[in-house]
């Protein structure tokens, strides 16, 4: 990317339109499905923009923090890169200078599939992708600490494959979920309510589909993998729809 493609916020004209942080989450979802208003503010804590403030306390964005965003989660998603690296990327920018050049550092990851309205597709559930990482590759990846993946074994949110000791994308996903919700708060103690929550689905579709594994053909056998796959992105969907409407009401 060019110097020019990622000014501040600041460098636009004054006269230039300014968007609220809706309009920005608009038009950066295309691009990052998981973008969110928590994560736009976190940035914007850790320094990396500054949108113009109204005299009411509103965010305003420029084209040019719009551009930071963008330049920020690319450098996230596909080099995994630490965001303080990418404040330094974005400090030498704003002082005219070319950021150091990218070298890939590991493999890229599989994307989970996801549904258009964001949550994991029943595509997503029958994926093998046969990923392997070692335990240096997800601690790099994820972007968490050695202390917090033990803790996150510990409780039984992670667990290395059997046999091999690597971690597959589950874990990868965990782990950098478990990362994000440390931003605000969220312990790897505290998260052991969602693992028994999980245990508790999975061991309900486990009983509805029993019967049909029973099947000794190879066509019962193949729609018991479909009804699995289904019932739990159907799962997911109730859970985070019950979740939402609760915290709606509450």
């Amino acid at each position: 990317m060019t110097t020019t493609s990622v000014s501040g916020g600041t460098s636009s004209g004054s006269s230039r339109s300014r968007m609220n942080i809706g309009e920005v989450l608009d038009r950066l979802r295309p691009d990052f499905p998981g973008i969110t208003i928590p994560k736009i503010r976190f940035l914007e804590d850790k320094g990396l923009i500054k949108p113009e403030r109204t005299p009411s306390g509103y965010r305003k964005f420029s084209q040019g923090d719009v551009d930071r965003l963008r330049y920020v989660l690319r450098m996230q998603r596909d080099h995994y890169l630490p965001l303080k690296v990418i404040g330094e990327h974005l400090d030498a920018i704003d002082r005219g200078l070319e950021p150091p050049p990218l070298d890939a550092v590991v493999p890229t990851v599989p994307k989970v599939a996801l549904a258009a309205d964001g949550l994991p597709s029943a595509e997503s559930f029958s994926r093998r992708d046969n990923l392997r990482l070692s335990r240096r590759e997800l601690l790099k990846i994820s972007e968490i600490s050695e202390k917090l993946l033990d803790e996150l074994e510990q409780f039984g949110l992670i667990t290395p494959t059997r046999g091999t000791g690597h971690y597959d994308t589950d874990a990868l996903v965990i782990a950098q979920t478990a990362r994000e919700l440390a931003d605000f708060g969220f312990e790897p103690r505290h998260l052991r309510a969602f693992k028994s929550a999980a245990d508790r689905e999975v061991g309900l579709v486990e009983q509805v589909v029993a019967p049909h594994k029973r099947g000794r053909d190879a066509a019962a056998k193949a729609r018991a993998e479909e009804a699995v796959s289904a019932i739990a992105a159907l799962s997911v969907r109730l859970h985070a729809t019950l979740v939402k409407a609760g915290l709606r009401s509450s």
